[in-house]
């Protein structure tokens, strides 16, 4: 038994130990690829959302210019337009088309992204399905808590959790090995048993060697059994090993780069959660400006639609030109595509700002069983 040297922690015990802490190390990674994953999810739909909603815009901008050029056909035949104005709204009609296709291919191109990432493979019967998104972008926006959201990050985020897990296994690591610089003392205490048997010899003298023999007492195998299994002659010893080596040893240069480690990952800790406020704080922020966007687009989209109703109508008197009222239009789709772009980037920003509280999780309402 060690009475200095490994008495409270040695080799074996600071590998299991240590072993337990990697386990929950893993557990953790775990975590930290699920919240990402949920993520990258959140992340892929949204732009499914924006690339639907751009077709539905771009439908909505080839349907105004398609009514543009009916109505100036119409003008054309009862003889109030020049017939190379309708050549101006044509020209704008097919531009919208070749939009209309592009939104299209990047909504087909969306929509297999985030296939890829919800199906387990081709035989996925989703695999083959038509997505459609239920779920639309709201122009609601949440309240952010900064401070709040800075100490919720600094208690559960994973990757804070591993560098606090890896401190611990340094400072197990410094423990046992400013253990092995005690002098080594061991206790040692052994007990046993012993079976006596055999022929007996009875002298005359007991107890004085050489003495005459007066009696053979008879025995054998099951004597030396019975004695074993009765204890009749038990054997004990106690000794102290002490052993210290002289002057500088291994021991010593592995504790202090030991403690250079230690400090060292301190640091490390300490650097995270400085870069975890910092991150925390750029996300918050980016959040009130995508806000902010999204309420600017919204009356830059109000604003283009009254303008283009204004234009109409000058047009329908001839006080305007197709010129204008086309202008109009490219500016309606314009503001239109600019309010879906600022409504993806606000819940980019909030799936961004959950990622790195790495609270995705509970606002899924996403139970991970251990």
């Amino acid at each position: 038994q060690p009475l200095l040297r490994d008495f409270r922690v040695d080799n074996p015990r600071r590998q299991l130990q240590i072993s337990r802490t990697n386990r929950e190390i893993s557990d953790v990674q775990l975590r930290a690829s699920i919240i990402n994953t949920v993520s990258n999810v959140r992340n892929a739909y949204w732009d499914f959302v924006f690339a639907t909603q751009a077709v539905e815009v771009a439908q909505q901008s080839l349907d105004l210019a398609t009514k543009l050029v009916e109505d100036n056909q119409t003008r054309v035949e009862i003889g109030t337009m020049a017939p190379i104005d309708v050549v101006q709204a044509q020209a704008e009609q097919a531009t919208r088309r070749q939009a209309l296709v592009t939104a299209e291919s990047n909504r087909r191109t969306s929509e297999l992204a985030l296939k890829r990432l919800i199906v387990a493979g081709t035989s996925d019967p989703n695999w083959r399905a038509l997505l459609n998104p239920v779920d639309r972008p709201e122009s609601e926006f949440e309240p952010v808590d900064v401070e709040a959201a800075i100490s919720r990050a600094l208690d559960i985020r994973t990757d804070l959790e591993i560098a606090r897990k890896n401190l611990s296994n340094n400072a197990l690591t410094l423990s046992y090995l400013r253990n092995q610089t005690l002098p080594a003392l061991d206790l040692q205490v052994n007990y046993g048993v012993q079976g006596v048997g055999g022929p007996f010899q009875v002298r005359s003298n007991t107890g004085v060697l050489g003495s005459d023999v007066t009696q053979i007492v008879p025995g054998g195998l099951a004597d030396a059994l019975n004695s074993i299994f009765r204890n009749n002659h038990p054997r004990w010893t106690v000794g102290l090993n002490l052993s210290y080596p002289l002057g500088t040893s291994t021991q010593d240069a592995s504790l202090a780069r030991a403690r250079v480690q230690l400090s060292q990952v301190e640091a490390q800790l300490r650097q995270i959660e400085l870069q975890i406020a910092t991150e925390v704080t750029n996300a918050s922020i980016q959040m009130r400006n995508a806000a902010e966007a999204v309420q600017a687009a919204q009356a830059a989209q109000e604003l283009s639609l009254r303008r283009l109703e204004a234009e109409q109508s000058k047009f329908e008197v001839g006080m305007s030109t197709n010129y204008f009222v086309v202008q109009a239009q490219r500016d309606l789709n314009d503001a239109r595509n600019s309010e879906l772009r600022a409504l993806l980037n606000y819940r980019k920003a909030l799936v961004e700002f959950e990622r790195l509280q790495e609270t995705a999780l509970q606002s899924q309402n996403i139970t991970l069983l251990q």
